[in-house]
């Protein structure tokens, strides 16, 4: 059985658009017994898998249009809250990953650690949670821009999310460190684009454009 960390090679038809794409792009279903469709973002539930591209709009046009029932020949009924449904397990996936990499010391938590590893140029994603502080997290946006290479941001979790996820207090900044984990939580998180914004737009209007090391108010992120 093939882990759910591998990294996807693999192309597959996605049912609204009729194209093929590799499996990293795509959330595959299967039949349920009761006729329900189930996603299997793991990839690893039995049956024939039902693909389809990882965003809001395929996965409405394929239940708008019948579209699991017509490729499994069989009267499936899709649940009308199922896009909600793989927005809500696609996050807790991501979140998994991002505790996982903490686990592994491959994340770092803290406005000055997280500061020094974007200065350092060893940042893959810069992650910010959405209700944190605007000034700590401009001065991090603004030393990201600057960064080479520049880590991607996301800012699709609370500070609550994170902080479960980090088993933190008050997980406000985190970098996630060049590597594997950060290259599978990748693939997890462009899927989850699909189905929400990974970055406010107001966070890519010009900020601070002082270094971090100037600030002196960064969230402990559950550190002294």
């Amino acid at each position: 059985m093939r882990s759910s960390e591998t990294l996807i090679d693999r192309d597959r038809q996605d049912l609204a658009s009729r194209q093929a794409l590799d499996e990293s792009r795509l959330i595959r279903f299967v039949a349920g017994p009761d006729g329900a469709v189930v996603p299997d973002l793991a990839r690893k539930l039995p049956g024939r898998g039902l693909w389809v591209a990882a965003d809001r709009a395929s996965l409405e046009a394929a239940i708008k249009k019948n579209l699991f029932a017509r490729a499994a020949k069989a009267p499936l009924k899709p649940a009308a809250d199922l896009p909600e449904l793989v927005e809500k397990l696609l996050v807790r996936r991501c979140l998994d990953q991002l505790g996982l990499a903490r686990r592994e010391g491959v994340l770092i938590s803290g406005f000055e650690k997280c500061a020094a590893a974007i200065r350092s140029g060893r940042a893959a994603w810069l992650i910010e949670a959405d209700d944190g502080s605007a000034d700590g997290r401009g001065k991090l946006l603004a030393l990201s821009r600057h960064a080479s290479p520049a880590p991607e941001i996301c800012g699709a979790f609370s500070a609550d999310d994170l902080s479960l996820a980090l088993g933190l207090e008050n997980a406000i900044h985190a970098v996630l460190l060049q590597g594997g984990r950060a290259d599978r939580w990748t693939l997890e998180v462009q899927r989850l684009a699909g189905f929400r914004p990974l970055c406010p737009q107001s966070w890519n209007r010009a900020g601070p454009e002082h270094g971090a090391e100037d600030d002196r108010g960064g969230a402990p992120d559950g550190e002294p």
